[in-house]
């Protein structure tokens, strides 16, 4: 099955490369190899630090105000779902769209009005909006505070 290493003080990335998976997160990385490797044999995990995915940027889907993006699945080989969190700054929105998949919304601070097919609600921390495929969704950020969630989401291609 291979083994796994932990080497310091190197920055933090994750790739695959001719049999080996290696993985930083900040000073700590884990590098998966052997000579059993197979891109189908399963992995332990993969920790990400969200410092290492940080991205200041407009929200998705309209470009309405600015964001701090942190897309913590974009780490982990193979992965099957997306898991992101986002910091809506103050006016900031992610554009309604038509979903093609299932989508959670959960709150971790701030408050925001979610939308849904015409409905809508206001969420605060520690509330979850589950979205379905089909409906035409989006959210804001409500309130002097920036909202912040958590998306995740199965990703399409890998059903």
């Amino acid at each position: 099955m291979g083994v796994l290493v932990k080497i310091a003080g190197v920055a933090g990335v994750a790739l695959m490369a001719q049999g080996c998976v290696i993985i930083a997160d900040g000073d700590d990385v884990q590098m998966h190899r052997g000579s059993s490797y197979d891109a189908d044999d399963p992995m332990p995990m993969v920790i990400i630090d969200e410092r290492d995915v940080q991205r200041e940027e407009a929200p998705p889907h309209g470009k309405i105000g600015m964001s701090t993006a942190y897309r913590m699945s974009e780490l982990a080989p193979r992965r099957e779902m997306e898991f992101t969190k986002r910091t809506l700054h103050v006016g900031a929105a992610v554009g309604q769209h038509v979903l093609d998949h299932d989508e959670v919304y959960y709150v971790l601070s701030g408050t925001g009005r979610v939308f849904s097919d015409g409905e809508n609600a206001i969420l605060r921390p520690g509330m979850a909006a589950y979205l379905y495929e089909g409906a035409d969704v989006g959210i804001e950020q409500t309130g002097s505070e920036p909202l912040t969630i958590i998306i995740s989401y199965p990703l399409d291609h890998r059903r």
